[in-house]
Order: C-alpha cells, then sequence, then structure tokens
C-alpha cells in the first residue's frame, strides 16, 4: 500500500463510485468551506496504481493560537476492513496535519452501525478514540450521528405507496392542487434566500445570507451535483381547475339530491356540501392572489444534492402563505423523482434523534422525516486521533461552555 497524488477528478470519481463516499468528501464541497475559514488538503493511497482510498482533509484555525483541527467529514472513504488500507491514510494524514500544526485529526465515516463493528474495531487499534453513540443531533459532534434516508429506486406508485398513509394522501393532494415544481438556476437563489428568510424568522434560527447558497451551487452545479427547487402557485390555472372541480361537486350533489334520502345518502350530501365549502374557500384565494401577484408567487424551495447514487436534501425553505396548497409536498416528490431520474438510488433527508420525545427541539424534524418511506441510518459517529494532547484537554473542556451557550442563543430565537 502506498500514497499515491491524484487530481482531483480522480478523487471525485473515487467517492462518487465509492459505498462510503458522501457528499462532503467531494473536492467542489471543500470549495464551498472558504467562506466559513476553512481550507482542504487531499490524501490518496492505493495498491498498483489502483486507488484504494481517499480523505479530504479540512482545516480551520483554532482562534487567537497558532493550531488547528483536522477534520476529515464523513472520511476516511475506503473499505473500513481493510486495516493496510487505514493505516496508510491515517499516516498520510498524520504527515499533513503536522504541517498544518492540528491538535487533533477528526473524522466520522458514513459506516453505519449495524455494518460498523469492524471498522470500529479497527479504527480503536489504530488509536483513534471514540466519541461515542450520543444522539444523532448531539451538539458533541459536528455532523449528525443520525439522518433519515428514503430508498427512491422504484416506481413513482411504490414511491408513494412507501409513504407513510396519511403522508400518502397529502402528496396525492398535493399534486392535484396545481402547484408547479420548477428547476431554477443561480437568479432563482434570490427567491430561495427570501424564503430562508422567512423559514428562519417563522421556526426561530439565524439563516445564511445569499452569498453562502451561491457558493455552494456555484461549485457544484457545473459538475451536476447541486440543483435549486422553487415551487410556484399560479392562479389563472388553478383557478380553472377549481371552478371546473367545484362544479363537478355541484352536479353531484343534484344526483344525490335526487335519490331516496336514507343516511348513506344524507352523509353523502354532508361530504359534498364540505367539499363545496372548502373548494369555494380555495376559489376565493386564488380571486385575491389573481388580484395581487397575477403571475404567482413562489411557495418554497431547496437545495439537492448528489453525489454518485445518493441525493441529498440539503437545505429547504417555505412561505408561511397558502400552505394548504402543500407545496413543500409536492416539492419533495418531484425533487426523489429527479433524484431517481439521474442515478440517485437513495435520499437523504439529512440528521434527526431516533424517535424522540414530544418535548424535545427535534420532535418536528423527526416527524416529518419518518412520514417519507425513510429508514434511520444510524453512523458510528465521530472519532479524534489527538497529536496534542494538552490542547486537546484545554479544547475538549471549552466545548461544553460553548455549546450551552449556543443552545441558549437558539432558544432565545425561537420564543422570540
Amino acid at each position: 500500500m502506498e500514497k499515491m497524488n491524484i487530481t482531483n477528478q480522480a478523487h471525485d470519481a473515487f467517492v462518487k463510485a465509492h459505498p462510503q463516499g458522501d457528499l462532503l468528501q467531494l473536492t467542489k464541497w471543500a470549495e464551498t468551506k472558504t467562506l466559513t475559514g476553512w481550507y482542504s488538503r487531499r490524501i490518496a493511497v492505493g495498491e498498483d496504481g489502483e486507488i484504494v482510498g481517499v480523505g479530504q482533509l479540512l482545516f480551520k484555525k483554532v482562534p487567537k493560537l497558532p493550531y488547528t483541527l483536522c477534520y476529515i467529514s464523513r472520511g476516511f472513504v475506503t473499505d473500513y476492513s481493510n486495516k493496510l488500507a487505514l493505516e496508510t491514510l491515517l499516516e498520510a494524514a498524520m504527515q499533513i496535519a503536522k504541517e498544518e500544526k492540528a491538535y487533533a485529526i477528526k473524522i466520522d465515516p458514513d459506516v453505519e452501525v449495524d455494518k460498523g463493528a469492524e471498522a470500529l474495531t479497527n479504527l480503536r487499534a489504530l488509536g483513534f478514540k471514540h466519541k461515542g453513540f450520543k444522539e444523532g443531533l448531539s451538539k458533541d459532534y459536528i455532523q449528525p450521528r443520525m439522518t433519515m434516508i428514503t430508498p427512491i429506486d422504484k416506481t413513482d406508485e411504490a414511491l408513494i405507496q412507501s409513504f407513510e398513509r396519511r403522508n400518502r394522501s397529502k402528496v396525492r393532494l398535493a399534486l392535484k392542487r396545481g402547484t408547479t415544481v420548477e428547476r431554477s438556476n443561480r437568479e432563482g437563489l434570490k427567491t430561495f434566500a427570501n424564503l430562508m428568510q422567512i423559514t428562519g424568522e417563522r421556526d426561530g434560527f439565524l439563516t445564511r445570507d445569499i452569498s453562502y447558497f451561491q457558493n455552494i451551487y456555484d461549485a457544484l452545479h457545473p459538475d451536476g451535483d447541486a440543483e435549486l427547487f422553487l415551487v410556484k402557485l399560479e392562479p389563472k390555472p388553478v383557478l380553472q381547475e377549481l371552478r371546473k372541480e367545484l362544479q363537478e361537486i355541484e352536479a353531484e350533489k343534484v344526483k344525490l339530491a335526487d335519490k331516496k334520502q336514507d343516511k348513506k345518502t344524507l352523509n353523502k350530501l354532508n361530504d359534498a356540501d364540505n367539499k363545496i365549502s372548502k373548494t369555494q374557500e380555495l376559489i376565493d384565494e386564488m380571486v385575491e392572489l389573481e388580484s395581487k401577484h397575477p403571475e404567482g408567487i413562489y411557495l418554497s424551495g431547496a437545495l439537492l444534492m448528489f453525489a454518485g447514487n445518493k441525493s441529498y436534501y440539503l437545505y429547504g425553505a417555505s412561505s408561511n402563505e397558502y400552505r394548504n396548497f402543500l407545496p413543500n409536498h409536492h416539492m419533495q416528490f418531484a425533487m426523489m423523482q429527479y433524484a431517481r431520474e439521474h442515478g440517485a438510488t437513495t435520499y437523504d433527508f439529512g440528521g434527526t434523534d431516533n424517535d424522540p420525545d414530544k418535548s424535545s427541539d427535534h420532535y418536528g424534524l423527526w416527524t416529518f422525516k419518518k412520514v417519507w418511506g425513510t429508514y434511520l441510518s444510524e453512523k458510528i459517529g465521530e472519532f479524534d486521533y489527538v497529536l496534542n494532547q494538552p490542547l486537546y484537554q484545554v479544547i475538549e473542556n471549552f466545548k461544553p461552555k460553548l455549546t450551552k451557550a449556543k443552545i441558549k442563543l437558539s432558544r432565545k430565537l425561537k420564543n422570540k
């Protein structure tokens, strides 16, 4: 096993093709981290000219000190049963980390717990310190230890059938409600950033400036690894459909009125009255929208990312208006379809805890993500290889105080 010098293209091709590959190990992703003070270097190892493992090393300076943290997010990318590959990758990482005055090398591989016993054993044998099996969104981790993933390598109908029953109904209704899902462009990021601002104010979190999203889009879109989707509600076509629907319900009500007025018929008449009332409400909303915004308005947006056959729902945002048109449900399904058509077999909804209590701040995330035919992908977690024990100990002792301050700030924002 030997160190190799490979191009960015060769690195990315290996990451995209490997089972342990991940978006965060793409070289273009490293470019997006420069705005937040990270810089990157790469390592690769192989045998007989064939790549066996790679790692993208991110470095960030420790404030006011001449040291850095080396972070290999969702790395190394290799077979974790291959001890020699792991050992050679660690040697290469240590060499660069020492050059960059790193106090520790942190990794959090895309290896799931049920397949990770050998990985745990091998990493510990190399001297890595395991950070434990804490909750998926524990503040002690940089990346979530748990994510929710939907398998999407199936037909549209099979995909919808994989959703929880109530969500199936909502998706089918969303497809009928008349919103339009657009694959947008860089210009659309202005709309997305505005929607994100609305979402942050509603849900109590700090939002990113548009330059952050432009940075991601500019780095990853040219290779087809970042797409922006927006959901638009246009009043004219929706009004046409709603008025047609109203006529059909009223015609059905006339037929029911001519039938014997038994309990079954009366129930159907009552259902028809409810449908007429709800449809009329929607028509009234669309008439008002047409008077204010005849060309329609954008209700939702999201960034969809790719790394080989894996797709990721990275950021999502939505308006407070016209939520009964279910724009988010339409968008999620359309993005799954797009991801599948472009070679993805999985759709990652991102971080979660495992079945948190209703009082948890993360309960809403869990309930949203679990209805999409997802399974819990529980990773083996974070590992630290310590290079400077005294500094590592100081920083580890300081982290809980910083975490408490962040939680306090987050709760203040939510309670505003």
